[in-house]
């Protein structure tokens, strides 16, 4: 019998494991893959490493900050700030056709990027900025509302409006169209607040560290251990069945494998009203380069474009993937200089947003082709608003929003899980708590914040009144 089952080993269910090992709880995290991290992972083509999902971390804080998601979760994991070795952003950029705001791990460039090019807009960008300091995260009233109904209220001029909310959407937006008033939040601070970093060694390190410190506290990891079945009697879980008939039982059940996908496990899932289920999807292709990307003149972290004034957040229809808008991300041009000096090669990420039905409707041979061929369109959309790149490309790799089913296991490929979050991290079941994605917290460092949250709110508290 085990204190708590906790299904999935991403950076969540990791998290949870190790603050739950940490207090003596007999902790099993199961994971249905070979490897660990979920959709950030890593893997080897080539001879090369590859991040799966990574672009940056947000929320980074320098050493020694006291306050905020990453210090809270360095704490309460009881790593140092050297263990996760993070490298902060050069300096980013949101462009929209003939107009950059430029941004960094300082809120005054923005503050002056939006002074410079949106003068009238000075006075209520600052009441925008109280708004969001005073935001509280897990206040369900004000989450849902509707972000653009919020910034048509404080901003009079739309394309600013469409290019505030550019970034935040890509990174962390499950809702098409419109955003959750409490996720633009959390994403603005994480983003624009707080800031982006990279380890020089990839998502692996981190990783790494998570896996061994859960195993150094006693904690079992059993990969290849898919949960076919939650065991269910009456208003509680029981335990679960894996794939090989495999019955584990557990006190406690914490899934980091979304709200849709874990009810769709328990066998009296027949009397509970099915969520909707996530839409929003994407292809990234990965260029390796001859030269460093500052060389052929691009210094940018990452590039949020949009090639017309209106931002539209939805799944295309009609194609397999939508291109008037993307991100361009270089995992170079992060200030690796002050620690490990600098990657070994040069290498573009571009991502689009795509439709995941029309992928996995394609048969091997077609996905081949129609992998080419998206490879090409994405780059050349992408160069509209970088340096071009083309003829420095030595070697390319590419996922779709079938690659994000297959190791994540969320319906239509959904990166940021169903649009409604469970804040609270509760379902149907006295017992069966949520982490992760769905709980309402995105990126590494939210994700891993969601696991030690939930893990303090449910499963901690449960054992204790036991």
């Amino acid at each position: 019998m085990y204190d708590t089952i906790i299904i999935g080993a991403g950076m969540s269910g990791l998290a949870a494991g190790i603050r739950l090992a940490h207090f003596d709880q007999r902790v099993c995290i199961l994971e249905r893959h070979t490897t660990i991290g979920g959709l950030n992972s890593f893997y080897r083509l080539r001879g090369r490493d590859y991040d799966v999902g990574l672009h940056a971390i947000t929320n980074f804080t320098p050493q020694g900050t006291k306050r905020g998601p990453l210090a809270r979760l360095l704490r309460q994991l009881r790593f140092r700030w050297e263990d996760f070795a993070l490298a902060p952003q050069i300096g980013s950029s949101i462009a929209f056709p003939g107009i950059q705001l430029r941004f960094n791990n300082d809120i005054q460039l923005l503050q002056s990027e939006i002074e410079r090019a949106f003068p009238r807009q000075r006075d209520a960008f600052q009441r925008l900025l109280t708004q969001i300091v005073d935001y509280d995260d897990l206040n369900d009233a004000m989450f849902a509302l509707s972000t653009r109904a919020r910034l048509s209220e404080l901003i009079t001029d739309p394309l600013l409006v469409e290019m505030l909310l550019c970034p935040l959407m890509w990174y962390g937006n499950a809702r098409e169209h419109d955003m959750d008033w409490g996720q633009f939040c959390i994403m603005f601070r994480s983003i624009f607040l707080e800031g982006m970093a990279r380890p020089f060694r990839g998502v692996r390190l981190i990783l790494k560290n998570l896996v061994r410190r859960f195993r150094e506290l006693g904690g079992e990891l059993k990969l290849r251990s898919g949960v076919r079945r939650v065991l269910v009697d009456g208003d509680v879980a029981t335990g679960v069945v894996l794939e090989n008939g495999e019955e584990l039982r557990g006190r406690v059940i914490l899934s980091s494998a979304g709200l849709v996908e874990t009810l769709r496990m328990c066998n009296d899932r027949s009397h509970v009203e099915a969520p909707a289920p996530g839409q929003m999807s994407f292809i990234e292709t990965v260029s390796i380069l001859d030269k460093m990307p500052r060389e052929i003149g691009h210094d940018r972290t990452i590039v949020f474009y949009n090639d017309s004034p209106k931002f539209d957040w939805s799944v295309p229809q009609q194609e397999l993937c939508d291109l008037r808008t993307g991100v361009i991300c270089s995992p170079n041009n992060f200030d690796y200089d002050a620690g490990d000096g600098q990657l070994p090669e040069g290498v573009v990420r571009i991502t689009s947003i795509a439709n995941y039905d029309r992928w996995s409707r394609l048969d091997a041979d077609q996905y081949v082709l129609e992998k080419l061929k998206w490879y090409d369109r994405a780059v050349a959309s992408a160069v509209r608003f970088m340096p071009e790149f083309r003829g420095h490309v030595i070697d390319t790799d590419m996922f779709t929003p079938t690659t994000i089913r297959r190791f994540t296991s969320h319906d239509n490929g959904a990166v940021y899980g169903a649009p409604r979050k469970r804040l609270e991290g509760t379902t149907h079941l006295k017992n069966l708590f949520l982490c992760g994605t769905d709980q309402g917290f995105v990126g590494i460092v939210g994700s891993i914040v969601s696991g030690i949250a939930m893990a303090n709110k449910h499963c901690l508290r449960v054992t204790e009144s036991s």
